[in-house]
């Protein structure tokens, strides 16, 4: 349960980049030597990913909260087991280790629970197959059976749809391919693989749009400072944003320009977010953001900025519900796929709480003016569930949250730090 809340301060750190605490873990684990992780995220999709590589032959060590120790078995020093890998509620953790373990030599079967069991694979294992890969699946959903022992050949593969996840399969394929593996992209994604690829030491030539490498080479242990995730830090921009007399500082925000769509976003909206104490860590820009309330106005939202921000749009949705005028997204056709059909739950959700919004194929039309009291369904999606939970500060009563288990997914301790800053979040009876 959201009750409106009254002007938020403070300072916020989330928790680390989930993105990246999945790529250090499955680097360390197939690099020589030992990689140590700082600013880990404690969640339930990066702990699954632990939990299979553990399975796999990879040891950890966890010296405090947040922090790994990776012992790396080197690139072909994992280890086949007998039991399913159970991948959680992770859609990255299955595809990029799709990606990983298609070039080993022993047979792998990758499982989710319900939620990812729907979720669509075809886009990792069509073009894994092309690189010779031998994967069985569920009418193109979860469970995938990874066959062993395949040889695997570079690719130049062009991805109908623009996504990390794919191009990070492929790349992690073609580290065990013979020849060049290249991914030219509709829209440039996120580049986290590739630069960690190049922290570890593996040759490889990347550019927005664009990665090309060659198999054969070797991974070398390396440390790696995990920045806050960004798209935890969005539903504390929003709120920030959107409250009355809000100021809210979030510490150490990782800004991949990949990643920063939203910022982009709600300045056109005319949002207050200055970025302080700008530095480089691991590869990555990360900076202190200082969010201030300002009103927020309706635009048409460009569509080139959609793949920079495709996570935070339920964030947004909350924005542009309670923003001076009309909201428009085209171009979001990804959100349909995602732990939900995010444009649908947005889209019903808010009308439940008195918005007005048509939903589009790819997107929706939001009239801005405010919201009610309502009980909303998050339908099990973490990003839903904490969009709400915004929504309920500027409420005129209280918005109820169903189905919100998965919180502990993407953000643990989320209801206390909101509540530290001045949110009014309850758990249900």
């Amino acid at each position: 349960m959201s009750h409106k809340s009254g002007p938020l301060h403070g300072e916020v750190t989330v928790p680390g980049d989930k993105s990246v605490s999945h790529r250090a873990l499955m680097f360390g684990a197939i690099a020589e030597g030992v990689t140590h992780i700082r600013g880990f995220l404690e969640g339930e999709d990066t702990l699954a990913t632990a939990s299979i590589l553990g399975k796999l032959g990879v040891r950890f060590e966890t010296p405090s909260p947040g922090e790994r120790i990776v012992h790396g078995v080197g690139l072909h020093g994992l280890r086949g087991s007998p039991d399913a890998l159970d991948c959680g509620n992770a859609g990255t953790g299955m595809r990029l280790l799709a990606g990983l373990l298609a070039g080993q030599a022993f047979d792998s079967t990758l499982v989710g629970d319900e939620s990812l069991s729907r979720r669509p694979m075809r886009r990792v294992t069509d073009p894994l197959a092309q690189m010779g890969a031998s994967i069985d699946t569920n009418d193109g959903k979860p469970p995938l059976r990874i066959h062993g022992g395949a040889r695997l050949h570079g690719v130049t593969y062009r991805p109908p749809v623009a996504s990390a996840q794919i191009k990070s399969a492929l790349l992690l394929a073609g580290l065990y391919a013979e020849g060049f593996t290249e991914v030219v992209e509709p829209h440039p994604t996120r580049d986290y693989t590739e630069s960690m690829l190049k922290a570890f030491g593996w040759p490889i030539d990347y550019s927005p749009g664009r990665a090309r490498l060659e198999g054969g080479h070797v991974l070398h242990a390396a440390n790696v400072d995990v920045p806050a995730d960004f798209s935890s830090a969005a539903f504390f921009i929003v709120a920030a944003c959107i409250v009355p007399g809000s100021s809210l500082r979030l510490n150490g925000v990782g800004l991949n320009p990949r990643r920063t769509g939203l910022l982009s976003a709600l300045r056109l909206m005319g949002a207050d977010i200055a970025v302080e104490n700008t530095r480089t860590s691991g590869g990555e820009t990360i900076a202190d953001l200082v969010v201030t309330h300002a009103p927020l106005h309706g635009v048409s939202l460009p569509e080139e900025i959609v793949p920079d921000m495709i996570d935070e749009f339920p964030a947004l949705f909350v924005a542009a519900a309670v923003a001076d005028g009309t909201t428009t997204i085209r171009g979001a056709a990804e959100l349909r796929v995602k732990e939900s059909d995010r444009i649908a739950s947005m889209a019903n959700g808010l009308k439940a709480c008195g918005a007005s919004v048509d939903e589009l194929p790819d997107g929706a039309v939001i009239r801005g003016g405010g919201l009610r009291s309502g009980s909303i369904d998050s339908h099990g999606d973490h990003r839903i569930a904490m969009s709400f939970a915004v929504a309920g500060l500027v409420a005129e009563g209280p918005i109820a949250i169903g189905d919100c288990a998965n919180v502990a997914t993407s953000f643990p301790g989320f209801m206390e730090l909101a509540n530290g800053v001045g949110f009014r979040l309850e758990p249900a009876n």
